[in-house]
């Protein structure tokens, strides 16, 4: 056992002070039942800060700590790019894609498609996200969550993963069934400071240990004397790491397909926004999510960087990140780091912080995959008179299910090299044509609602050839090996000139009758989101012109 008794008090602290704010938050007025609205979207009531929390809450989870870090070992400062780029995908949300969303006054994301398009477009995304939801972000997030877990409470060996799994699986549930969104984002206001702080004090404690006279400033030195390589933003052909970020692709290509289906069309990422009280609300609440972003490589990334540095020079260390087949692990960078470095009592945090960053996704996801369910599967094709109580019901069981049924494949997941690469490669199989017909419909009154449908039943065929094609079919392939942001590029690309092509077929030239139309003044944002902007931007100039 690697945890103290009072790292132990700290954990069932945290754990306590979430539930009751969960369950506080939870709570209806009196003689009132709570609604639809009030369970999936907070009753629109939240207020910037809180929203602005609860997306990076809802985004970092254990595939951030455990699987950026290890890619942040792999690969170096390069898989930062994720974490900087959202910052600006976020800025580029909030000005152009929430004005239309609020406007349009849905639910889910889903629920846009219905209406730009018509209903089989909505169902047949609806049910893309809720496999994708389950079997790919849900079970990811539990594995990787359980296998840090068992290296820091146990001995490493996979003795406690199953339980780990199971118990935060059931802790999320808890409080999110039960109370919404409601629970989830006012539990995030907490859970993301936590884990804030908690990465900052990994990060700081593992420094201050590299160089016999210690020091934060100290120890980014001697990383980047001894790794130089490490700090390379912008990756040639012949480094590693090259495949999973080819080079200039990261600012001008593929990453922009994943980064902008995930921070605009992903449900469990916009249902925050739609929760807001006003539009200004939203974007300010997205402003602040993009000046957090702007930190959490220090917390991710750097933590993978120090743990490679140690590796090298140390043979103890190297014995402790390969496996026995010598396979070198390197998703143990971060559990390695907090096992090895973090004293007693400060374990307890960091393990707290850990907790709160895997259990405040696992609750987004839960209440995402339930509202999409419900609203836009039950609701829509089952039982369209439901009751308001019904569709809480609804929601709550239907969340169950999805989180049991990642429980049980979870374990399942064995080992997984990089995880985070995991989540982005099979995510890209999905998001390249969700972003077409999201993109088109936004933008192009032209878009057909039978064009979507072909764009999305087309798009993961096209996407499985890229990715399978050339080592599965190696003897007909006519191209050579892509990396898979090349492969989400030129599966956006050919899916939107397909939509393209049909949309004209459709409709002969002319704008669709479900066309939005737009005007310069829906996308005017407030001074203070356009200074917020600019800083960003100029942080981001800055950050890629020292380190490309």
């Amino acid at each position: 056992m690697n945890i103290s008794q009072i790292d132990i008090a700290i954990l069932v602290v945290y754990s306590a002070v979430i539930l009751f704010i969960g369950f506080y938050k939870s709570k209806s007025k009196s003689g009132e039942t709570k609604s639809s609205k009030d369970y999936f979207l907070a009753g629109k009531s939240l207020p910037w800060w809180a929203i602005g929390a609860s997306l990076i809450a809802a985004n970092i989870s254990a595939e951030q700590f455990i699987g950026m870090s290890g890619s942040g070992f792999a690969i170096g400062l390069a898989i930062a790019s994720y974490e900087f780029m959202a910052a600006l995908t976020l800025l580029i949300v909030g000005k152009y894609f929430l004005p239309i969303f609020i406007k349009t006054g849905i639910y889910t994301i889903p629920e846009f498609l219905e209406k730009r398009y018509n209903s089989n477009v909505k169902s047949v995304l609806a049910v893309f996200w809720i496999f994708l939801f389950i079997f790919v972000n849900l079970t990811t997030v539990l594995y990787l969550g359980g296998t840090a877990l068992d290296t820091i409470m146990g001995n490493g060996d996979g003795s406690l993963v199953l339980n780990s799994i199971i118990g935060l699986g059931l802790f999320a549930a808890a409080y999110s069934l039960w109370g919404g969104l409601s629970s989830v984002a006012w539990t995030d206001v907490i859970q993301v400071v936590l884990l804030i702080i908690g990465g900052l004090i990994t990060t700081i404690i593992t420094l201050d240990h590299l160089t016999p006279t210690g020091g934060v400033l100290n120890g980014l030195s001697y990383i980047y004397e001894k790794a130089p390589e490490k700090f390379n933003m912008i990756l040639n052909s012949t480094d590693k790491g090259y495949s999973d970020l080819p080079g200039i692709a990261v600012l001008a290509g593929g990453m922009w397909i994943a980064n902008i289906y995930y921070w605009g069309f992903n449900q469990y990422i916009i249902q925050r926004t739609l929760a807001a009280k006003s539009l200004k609300e939203s974007q300010k609440g997205i402003a602040f999510a993009a000046a957090l972003k702007m930190i959490i490589p220090l917390i991710v990334v750097v933590p993978g960087i120090i743990a490679y540095v140690m590796f090298t020079e140390n043979p103890e260390v190297t014995k402790a990140f390969t496996s026995s087949d010598g396979t070198i692990l390197n998703d143990k960078a971060y559990p390695w780091l907090i096992s090895s470095f973090i004293p007693s009592g400060l374990k307890g945090v960091i393990l707290a912080a850990l907790s709160a960053a895997i259990v405040s996704s696992l609750a987004s996801m839960i209440n995402s995959t339930s509202t999409i369910f419900t609203l836009d599967i039950y609701k829509s094709l089952l039982n369209k008179t439901a009751s308001e109580k019904r569709l809480v019901t609804v929601g709550r069981i239907s969340g169950l299910i999805a989180l049991i049924i990642a429980i049980l494949i979870a374990p399942v997941l064995g080992s997984i090299d990089q995880a985070f690469q995991f989540i982005q490669e099979w995510t890209g199989v999905v998001s390249p044509g969700i972003l077409a017909i999201f993109m088109l419909g936004l933008f192009w009154q032209k878009t057909s609602a039978k064009a979507a449908i072909i764009g999305a039943l087309s798009s993961i065929p096209i996407a499985l050839f890229f990715k399978v094609g050339p080592k599965g079919w190696s003897d007909l392939s006519i191209f050579p090996d892509l990396p898979f942001m090349h492969q989400m590029g030129l599966t956006f690309l050919i899916t939107s000139l397909l939509m393209i092509v049909i949309s004209f077929i459709n409709n002969g030239g002319n704008k669709d009758e479900k066309g939005i139309p737009l005007s310069k003044n829906l996308f005017q944002t407030s001074p203070s989101f356009n200074i917020a902007s600019v800083i960003i931007i100029l942080l981001l100039i800055t950050i890629y012109s020292i380190f490309w």
